[in-house]
């Protein structure tokens, strides 16, 4: 189904009620969505119909070298984008004090291609999702060094962003954001970094594993920054290997995103980390190629293609301002094979009867004369039993609101602020699944 219908007159969208609704319908099984919470659906209909019209507006604009779309995000608001999606942090003190070197400055006897796509050259692993984590620093810091290792070695190795969000923790921190040089030096102070494979990916916050730490498969050398605020600069370096950026993508256009050389409105308030993987010219305009990590069906298949050679020195969305790549010339250290299996963590006991699998919390799902008689398993640890015996909370929300299904800081939660509220309904399913699992178990 195709997702613009104009009026030619005025440019105007002329959906109606039913055609949204059957949007919607469809969007919602494309991206496998649901929704437990009670009016939740139709809450998120009202969002996605407010995204829709913004993207049929602009969409429209004559002579736009990009396109937006009904993405995975399309349900929500900017608000709650921005503060589930983005996780880069800058760190004023490195700006003075980071890694400086020349290799990539340019100069009048520069010959670099035209247009280079380390895609095509298998520098570049497949793309990945990050989902609802702020953990796209590791997923940048990560695209770069598989990208170095490849070019040094000719083997592309996927490697773990888990090992980042659960070990690099001595200033970056997991799912609440971080700084790619940060783990750059983490990679080189252990001395490596494990695989994908090995060491798979959660999307939450976990403990360090040490077996899978020492696993050292593939190291790096060192780091170095790019020279800021220079696109010339930034280009010379992509041309030599995948470069580790980071960008203002918190803006509705960036979010909504769909397919073209994106030129939308965003500033140099940087929260977001990506790869640059390539640079090229479309009908006269240049762009960078940029891998996300947001799944394949966001973007041109994960990937944006933004706009080259701005007038701004910071270049688009402050792609230029902090630039940074790892340098590799050794080999890797001997593959030490799959690791060992983690030691068994104790589980978390209820009572003498029944314990829930570790990191889980235990809540009573069924209470007589103050003696729990039945027990469930919430899927996060330290968290909140809800008085309805049904849902929990996350110990950083432990305010549970049943009425609005929401967790909160403290008191009453505002709907429109996400910062102060987490929705508590993403936690029903597994919920719901581990009393089933309990049953059966009894």
């Amino acid at each position: 189904m195709s997702i613009i219908t104009y009026d030619e007159t005025n440019g105007q969208s002329l959906r109606s009620h039913d055609e949204m609704m059957s949007m919607y319908e469809s969007w919602l099984v494309k991206h496998g969505k649901s929704y437990n919470a009670l009016g939740e659906k139709e809450k998120r209909f009202e969002i996605f119909k407010d995204n829709l019209r913004y993207i049929d507006e602009q969409n429209s604009v004559a002579n736009r070298t990009y396109k937006l779309g009904l993405n995975r995000f399309a349900d929500l608001t900017n608000e709650e984008y921005r503060s589930m999606y983005l996780g880069a942090k800058t760190d004023a003190r490195r700006r003075f004090s980071k890694t400086k070197s020349d290799r990539y400055k340019p100069k009048d006897s520069d010959k670099l291609p035209e247009s280079i796509d380390w895609r095509e050259k298998g520098a570049v692993a497949s793309v990945k999702d990050q989902g609802s984590c702020g953990s796209c620093w590791a997923f940048s810091t990560i695209a770069a060094v598989e990208g170095i290792n490849q070019i040094e070695t000719g083997s592309m190795i996927s490697l773990s962003e888990q090992e980042l969000v659960d070990c690099d923790t001595t200033y970056n921190e997991g799912c609440n954001g971080g700084l790619m040089d940060y783990a750059f030096e983490f990679i080189i102070k252990n001395g490596g970094i494990d695989t994908e494979e090995d060491y798979p990916y959660t999307g939450r916050d976990g403990r360090c594993d040490p077996y899978r730490k020492n696993a050292k498969v593939v190291s790096i050398d060192g780091y170095e920054d790019v020279p800021t605020y220079n696109e010339e600069a930034l280009k010379k370096a992509v041309a030599n290997q995948p470069v580790s950026v980071a960008v203002e993508g918190g803006g509705i256009d960036f979010q909504l995103y769909e397919s073209g050389i994106f030129s939308g409105k965003c500033g140099v308030d940087l929260d977001h980390g990506v790869a640059a993987v390539g640079y090229g010219s479309e009908k006269g305009v240049d762009y960078w190629i940029v891998k996300n990590s947001w799944g394949p069906s966001w973007g041109e298949k994960g990937y944006l293609r933004m706009q080259r050679n701005v007038a701004a020195k910071s270049g688009l969305c402050g792609i230029a301002i902090e630039p940074s790549y790892p340098t590799k010339t050794g080999q890797n250290p001997p593959n030490p094979g799959p690791s060992p299996p983690s030691p068994v963590t104790p589980p978390s006991v209820c009572d003498e009867y029944y314990a829930c699998p570790e990191s889980d919390t235990c809540c009573c799902v069924y209470e007589y004369h103050n003696y729990c008689l039945s027990w469930g398993c919430c899927p996060l640890e330290g968290a909140s039993c809800c008085e309805d015996h049904y849902s929990c909370c996350p110990h950083e929300y432990p305010v549970c609101n049943i009425k609005a299904g929401t967790c909160s800081v403290q008191g009453q939660p505002s709907r429109s602020d996400s910062n102060e509220a987490y929705s508590c309904q993403a936690n029903w399913d597994l919920w719901e699944r581990r009393q089933e699992e309990q049953l059966l178990i009894d």
